[in-house]
């Protein structure tokens, strides 16, 4: 028989993320720092909203768009946290989990051949998205000495004829790095001087540490051309209740509803439910979590500092990015010997980026325990190999 397998799904490698997960699935009394999901439960407030919604009979479809009642509250969310209003019916798409709306405008905005600048590292699924989409992905490197966030200049000698999007990602996945506004003014001046559109991944916009986080869409002239990306996994501890949301202008978020109705419908109902009845009044429950992974982030930051693995501070999300070249290992040797010596998973930087290489990926939305646990563990490899 012919190859059934397209092209541009064989052009992209799995994911580095899920090669380490299913490895430390096989084994015994493994501390992951992994996985990006908080260990937090859903806020009691949603989940009781949720019973209620089943108790009621909410089992059936939605609007393609989210229900009126989801779109409000996101759009009176977004008003009270960053002063920029977004219209219910119009502007507002809500999806499953932002990973679906990353899908959704790759394919509502490119053409074949069309090239995205993606900052690296990022996200494993940007440059495979783009791929997927029939775009080509353009990658591009921050460093630690820039504090991981991309510069103007960088994405202007990044840009021909051929593009079409930038697409960042801060609060940064991997990194915890944050952009200033003067970076993000920067990126703005590239985007309008070159008519280019801007995809801004916000998802983890409610976890900053001592910095404030800026929305993309409220600088100057950007919110006509800015499609922000949203929702409640992390700061929400939603993971599996699958939902998020897109904003951004008209014509785009009506593509990517067309998209959308074809191939998923809409987002869960229960979920759009139980977070529309409880999005006004949940601050103080984001707000402990976040106070929370500020408690583990100092502890796991200090903790690597002190065993010579010299780590970037994160400013936000949920991640620790260290330097393991004092182990004498790569970081692709040194993340298999921790787990396989020391029962400890962390994720390759390379599996972000190339320029993630020398680093690993360390998730502190575990407990505080499990992390001096894992901290210790960590002492003792580095005993042997540092």
């Amino acid at each position: 028989m012919r190859d059934f397998i397209s092209d541009r799904v064989r052009a992209v490698p799995p994911s580095g993320i899920r090669k380490f997960f299913d490895i430390s699935a096989t084994m015994t009394d493994v501390i992951s720092l992994g996985i990006g999901e908080p260990d937090f439960v859903t806020p009691d407030a949603i989940i009781r909203a949720g019973i209620r919604a089943l108790e009621a009979g909410h089992t059936h479809y939605t609007s393609n768009s989210g229900t009126a009642e989801l779109r409000r509250a996101i759009s009176a969310y977004l008003e009270r946290l960053y002063g920029v209003s977004y219209h219910p019916d119009q502007e507002i798409l809500v999806t499953v989990g932002v990973s679906e709306a990353l899908y959704l405008v790759m394919n509502a905005a490119l053409n074949p051949g069309d090239e995205v600048i993606v900052p690296q590292p990022s996200f494993v699924a940007y440059t495979p998205e783009v791929t997927f989409a029939g775009g080509v992905p353009v990658t591009i490197d921050t460093y630690v000495e820039d504090g991981f966030q991309v510069t103007g200049a960088a994405v202007e000698a990044a840009v021909t004829p051929r593009t079409k999007a930038i697409l960042i990602g801060y609060p940064n996945n991997p990194t915890g790095a944050v952009m200033s506004r003067e970076r993000l003014l920067e990126i703005a001046a590239v985007a309008e001087r070159h008519d280019l559109l801007v995809i801004s991944d916000e998802i983890y916009d409610r976890l900053v540490y001592g910095v404030e986080h800026v929305q993309f869409a409220t600088l100057p002239g950007m919110r006509a051309r800015t499609l922000v990306l949203g929702g409640f996994s992390k700061s929400h501890a939603m993971t599996g209740w699958r939902l998020g949301y897109a904003v951004g202008p008209e014509d785009l978020i009506a593509a990517m509803r067309k998209i959308h109705q074809y191939t998923i419908m809409s987002a869960p109902t229960v979920a759009q439910i139980a977070v529309a009845a409880t999005l006004a009044h949940i601050d103080e429950d984001v707000e402990r979590m976040r106070a929370e992974y500020d408690r583990r982030r100092r502890l796991i930051v200090d903790g690597f500092n002190d065993l010579g693995l010299r780590c970037f501070e994160p400013r936000g999300a949920f991640y620790a990015f260290p330097n393991v070249s004092a182990s004498g290992m790569d970081e692709q040797a040194f993340s298999e010997a921790l787990l396989h010596e020391e029962r400890v998973a962390v994720i390759p930087g390379s599996a972000f980026g190339a320029c993630g290489a020398g680093f690993v990926r360390a998730c502190y939305a575990t407990s505080y325990e499990k992390i001096e646990e894992a901290l210790e563990r960590t002492r003792r490899f580095m005993q042997r190999h540092g």
